[in-house]
Order: C-alpha cells, then sequence, then structure tokens
C-alpha cells in the first residue's frame, strides 16, 4: 500500500520534477517540463454525479491522477488491474488514470511515477536517466 509521502518521494527523486500547491483545490500536484505528472485527485461534485449514474461510487481513500501516453492506455490498465485504476468521464479521452493509493504498491507506483515523467522530461535528461538505469 503506497501513501501520499510515497508519491512525494518517488517524484521529487526524479530530474527537475517540483511540488506544487493545485491552485483550485489546494492539493499536492509534481510536475516537470511545463506539465504535471501526478497529482491528488478528490471527487468533485459532478463526478460523484456522474459515477452515481452509471452506477458507481467514488472509492475510499487517497487517489492520485497520473499522465499517461494515451487515453487508450488508461483501458488497457484499468482492464489489467481494475482494483487499482479506474477512470471517470471527466477524463475520457484525456491521457490520465486515477489509481487507488491505497491498493498499489510502492514499487509498482515508482514504475507508473517515472513513465508519466518521461513523458514530460527533456528528452536528453530522460535518456540520461534511462541510460544510468540500463534501461531502453
Amino acid at each position: 500500500m503506497a501513501t501520499i509521502d510515497d508519491v512525494r518521494a518517488l517524484a521529487l527523486a526524479l530530474p527537475g520534477v517540483e511540488e506544487r500547491t493545485g491552485g483550485h483545490t489546494g492539493a499536492p500536484a509534481w510536475r516537470c517540463n511545463g506539465g504535471q505528472i501526478a497529482w491528488l485527485r478528490g471527487p468533485r461534485k459532478t463526478d460523484l454525479a456522474q459515477l452515481a449514474a452509471l452506477g458507481r461510487t467514488w472509492p475510499e481513500g487517497p487517489v492520485l491522477a497520473v499522465r499517461i501516453e494515451t487515453a487508450a492506455l488508461a483501458g488497457e490498465l484499468i482492464a489489467a488491474d481494475p482494483d487499482v485504476f479506474f477512470t471517470i468521464p471527466h477524463f475520457d479521452g484525456y491521457p490520465a488514470v486515477l489509481l487507488r493509493l491505497d491498493a498499489i504498491a510502492p514499487d509498482h507506483l515508482g514504475e507508473i511515477i517515472a513513465d508519466a515523467w518521461l513523458l514530460r522530461a527533456p528528452k536528453a535528461v530522460a535518456r540520461r536517466w534511462l541510460d544510468e538505469r540500463g534501461l531502453d
């Protein structure tokens, strides 16, 4: 089970990542190179109403939104591990997925955050980081 402190440590360990407070939510968000890679996401009234109309509810515990490569990947992640990943109508067509922090292992969370960072990091910085780890 991962925590907000795990998110913070994993994200801030990546080159160029900084933490900011969301302007309209007050929740922490992590970004680099001008774009968010992950942010805490609580439900809005609209989210709750849309989920109720679908016969679903917002999960208990903290939820993290994470940038992903494509909107289609969200469906793949959800299909592979529906206990961890989910989405809401607000994110339809947007390259991000929601995940339950209390249902994901910290090492898996680290992979998801690193993948999000690789989408936003400057290419030379990302290449160097990957090379240092023997990753392609």
